[in-house]
C-alpha cells in the first residue's frame, strides 16, 4: 500500500475494517445505525445508509472476503485514475447498486442490506477497463481468466443468482455494482477514450 498513489482506497481500507469489527466486537448498536433498510429508508429518510452501510458487515468471513477483494483491485485502480475519480467510481456504484433494492423492498420492513459489494463490484469492473490485459483467478481454482472473460462470467453469474438463489447474499447490488462501475467510467472517461483504451490493451 502506497498512502501518496492511493490515499482514499488506503483510508476506506482501514476505515471499514475498523469500523465492522467495533460492532462485531465492541458495539452492535452500530450496524443497526448504519445498515440499509429500505422500508425505513424511504419512511424516515434514512438515505445516509445507502452509504453507511458500506462500511458494515454480517460477519468476519463477510469482511474478509470483500477487503481481500478491495485490497487487489482499490489500490490500483486509485493510482491510475487519482483520488477524486476514484471516489465517484466507488461510493457512485455503492449508492446506485442500492436503488434497485431499496425499490424492490421498501414495503418489506424484514428486509435488510450491508456490506461493501456494490462498491467493490464498481471498482473491479472499472479496473477491467482499464486492465484488460490481465488474468484473474477464482477463488479455490488456480486457472488464469483473461479479465473480460472473468468479467463476462461474474455478469452472467450474478444475473442468474439474483434471480434464483434463496440465500441472504445481496446478489442484485453485485451486478448493479458492476454495472454502474462501467458506467460511470465511461461517463469519467469518455465514451471512445476509456473503450478504445479497452480494445487497444485487450490483446
Amino acid at each position: 500500500m502506497n498512502f501518496e498513489q492511493s490515499p482514499i482506497s488506503i483510508i476506506i481500507f482501514l476505515t471499514t475494517f475498523a469500523i465492522s469489527l467495533y460492532g462485531f466486537y465492541r458495539d452492535p448498536r452500530i450496524i443497526h445505525k448504519f445498515i440499509l433498510h429500505p422500508y425505513s429508508t424511504i419512511r424516515n429518510n434514512r438515505w445516509h445508509t445507502m452509504v453507511t452501510s458500506g462500511f458494515i458487515h454480517g460477519d468476519l468471513m463477510h469482511l474478509l472476503f470483500n477487503m481481500m477483494t478491495f485490497y487487489f483491485f482499490a489500490f490500483a485502480l486509485e493510482s491510475i485514475v487519482g483520488w477524486l475519480s476514484f471516489i465517484i467510481i466507488y461510493f457512485g456504484s455503492m449508492v446506485i447498486a442500492d436503488i434497485p433494492s431499496i425499490l424492490k423492498n421498501k414495503d418489506n420492513p424484514e428486509y435488510y442490506a450491508l456490506g461493501a459489494s456494490g462498491g467493490i463490484s464498481g471498482i473491479l469492473f472499472a479496473f477491467i477497463l482499464f486492465r484488460p490485459d490481465i488474468s484473474m483467478y477464482l477463488m479455490f481454482i488456480p486457472i488464469p481468466i483473461p479479465s473480460p472473460i472473468f468479467g463476462i462470467f461474474y455478469l452472467v453469474w450474478c444475473w442468474y443468482v439474483a434471480r434464483n438463489a434463496k440465500d441472504n447474499i445481496g446478489h442484485d447490488a453485485h451486478l448493479w455494482g458492476a454495472l454502474s462501475g462501467i458506467i460511470l467510467t465511461i461517463i469519467l472517461y469518455g465514451e471512445q477514450g476509456i473503450i478504445n483504451h479497452f480494445i487497444n490493451n485487450l490483446f
